[in-house]
């Protein structure tokens, strides 16, 4: 038998149907999410939320001529179900498939990429904007979570539009949680919103008495008014009417009929609307409603036989380390910006929960606040992924690095970080911290000589940040008793003479092993495990200089202003040393999409066989005297 989903090409496909029909479609979504989901692995709790406000939304709006802005979009595969993607979304997250979240390159229903947080108010009311300015008619819609409006950036948009009073709607969609539970005093006042029964049945009341009665002009301003006093008296102030905004809700946001009809309303407002729709995440699958932590991404299931990573997960060394060094020093402490699990400092703050912060969607303000913890001599360590301190740069500057604080940067996800794609990757962090004065830049080669760097970056007297790369370490020994690393100095770790590979951080593993292979054929390669960015060591170098004639350096980041660039400038600004041939091996000048880590390493040449193929690319005169090749460079 055909199901509705199968029928439905697009947007256009949704409007005539009847609330029946579009419940009946929103059971074929929620069914096709937890069947594929469970199959390839991807964001589940979320998008099970979602289904039926999609369903109303698309209904009730003309995509793409008028406009949804999804914030984040791990929220919106059943957007991508509705709008022509049916066919392919067995591929999301997939090498060369459907992106995990928002992309303009990938439909026109895409509004507006998304992969951060809190950005679609402020995307929607440029919208918006455009619009008035060409003399347009469509609607705009920013459909937004509540972890998200943890973010400044989304007040800041709120404050602006609802002030210039344009016709603009704002989805709240409210399930109480963002990927961890959600903290702070917007949550506990949405919380008050949400149970408040005196609310509702006061609003009813009202809206029963006054469309029952005569309106002039004077009784309708008198109505309205009484409606306003009646809210203030019985649930706390309404913040987003004080903004500007037309307030509609809380509304179920699992009842088509009601959404469709709110929404309906919306559209007729000639000022800013604000709908509070009330979700749950994880609808549909019961133990996905019951622990939304834990059922907010599925992963693949592995292949039969297939064993589990029995080395620890870089993160956990990270956050155990930390819980160590806490032990025997009362002034660590710790921040996360909404990825307590994400981080591991779920297991810091379960034996210190005095002293491990969560402040929500809000890098900007975790970055900040370590500094003035560091001002009164605490010792702030910020566990946020690469790709989110990215949002909090101007803070790292201004707030910590011009006043030289003792802030710790953890930065997890540094590197290629697979599914996630193009707006995860964690590959800028060391060209965007480099040319910061103050800073210190540190990457272990491996999950011991991590927890040594968690224990440096503790008892560095100034900022200091260290990256580490998602996934599992490497099974090697770990030492008892934590020890300081001489802050710029790196380590050899193989000698040779025929070329130098200075590798920075995760790829000094595969350097090792491309070593080993160019070994076999007669080329001996000395590798230089560099630890430090900047101050980069500078007599480590000098060395390298006087004694060979080929040096490759290798990151797992971009190229443009990287490690490589450092050792460049190195060569270039000591005109007495003599400049060997220097080629830098890291990430190419464009946006890296999903895919496998083991993939695009191999791609990009940092695997220790790619490594071997740039070798004989870069320096193929070795090969002139050495009649056997690789293998791998065939």
């Amino acid at each position: 038998m055909t199901r509705l989903l199968d029928t439905i090409n697009g947007p256009a496909d949704l409007r005539g149907l009847s609330v029946e029909e579009l419940e009946l479609l929103a059971q074929e979504v929620r069914q096709e999410v937890i069947g594929t989901i469970n199959t390839i692995g991807g964001h589940y709790a979320s998008n099970l939320g979602t289904v039926e406000l999609t369903v109303a939304l698309h209904s009730v709006f003309n995509s793409p001529v008028d406009k949804l802005v999804w914030d984040v979009g791990h929220q919106a595969y059943p957007h991508k179900l509705l709008t022509g993607r049916l066919d392919r979304f067995n591929t999301i997250r997939q090498y060369g498939g459907l992106s995990g979240f928002l992309s303009r390159d990938e439909s026109e229903h895409d509004a507006f990429g998304a992969g951060h947080a809190s950005t679609s108010i402020s995307a929607a009311y440029g919208m918006a904007v455009a619009r008035d300015l060409q003399s347009q008619d469509n609607h705009v819609v920013a459909i937004i979570g509540d972890g998200a409006m943890t973010g400044g950036m989304a007040f800041e948009a709120l404050n602006n539009a609802g002030h210039s009073n344009r016709r603009f709607i704002v989805v709240l969609n409210d399930n109480e949680m963002s990927i961890a539970p959600n903290v702070g005093a917007l949550s506990k006042y949405l919380a008050n919103v949400r149970t408040d029964p005196r609310y509702n049945r006061a609003k009813m009341g009202v809206e029963r008495v006054l469309a029952h009665v005569p309106l002039g002009d004077k009784f309708l301003n008198f109505g309205k008014r009484f409606k306003n006093s009646v809210k203030e008296f019985v649930v706390p102030t309404m913040i987003w009417e004080e903004l500007g905004f037309v307030y509609l809700g809380p509304v179920d946001g699992h009842d088509i009929g009601t959404l469709t009809k709110v929404l309906e309303a919306a559209k007729q407002s000639e000022r800013p609307v604000f709908i509070h729709a009330l979700t749950v995440k994880g609808k549909g699958h019961d133990v996905a409603e019951e622990d939304a932590v834990k059922w907010h991404a599925v992963a693949p299931p592995g292949k039969p036989g297939a064993l589990k990573p029995t080395t620890p997960k870089f993160q956990d060394v990270f956050a155990d380390a930390l819980i160590k060094i806490a032990r025997d020093d009362d002034k660590v402490v710790a921040i996360t910006a909404a990825m307590p699990d994400g981080t591991s400092l779920n297991r810091f703050a379960k034996v210190f929960p005095d002293r491990c912060f969560d402040v929500g969607i809000a890098e900007q303000h975790a970055v900040t606040f370590a500094a003035g913890l560091a001002c009164e001599g605490i010792k702030p360590v910020c566990a946020i992924y690469s790709t989110f301190l990215q949002r909090a740069y101007d803070q790292v500057i201004h707030d910590v690095c011009i006043q030289n604080l003792p802030v710790v940067f953890a930065m997890d996800r540094g590197g290629i970080v697979g599914d996630d794609g193009r707006t995860h990757q964690g590959v800028f962090d060391i060209s965007y911290l480099r040319p910061i004065p103050n800073m210190v830049l540190m990457a272990p080669k491996d999950e011991n000589e991590l927890q040594h760097m968690v224990y440096t970056a503790v008892k560095h007297n100034g900022p200091i940040a260290f990256r580490f790369p998602r996934g599992n370490g490497f099974g090697v020994h770990m030492d008892e008793e934590l020890k300081e690393i001489p802050i710029g100095k790196a380590e050899v770790l193989r000698m040779g003479r025929d070329l130098a590979i200075v590798a920075y951080g995760n790829p000094v593993n595969a350097a090792l092993a491309a070593a080993d292979q160019l070994a076999e054929h007669g080329i001996e390669a000395a590798v230089i495990n560099a630890r430090f960015a900047k101050p980069i060591d500078e007599t480590m170098l000098a060395g390298l200089g006087s004694n060979f004639t080929r040096i490759l350096t290798i990151e797992e980041g971009a190229k443009l202003g990287g490690f490589g660039d450092a050792v460049l400038e190195f060569f270039h600004s000591h005109e007495n040393l003599k400049e060997p041939k220097i080629y830098c091996l890291a990430l190419p000048d464009h946006f890296i999409d999903q895919g496998p880590q083991a993939l695009y390493r191999d791609e990009f040449n940092l695997s220790a066989e790619g490594i071997v193929r740039e070798v004989h690319l870069r320096f193929p005169d070795l090969y002139l005297v050495r009649p056997s090749i690789p293998a791998a460079v065939k």
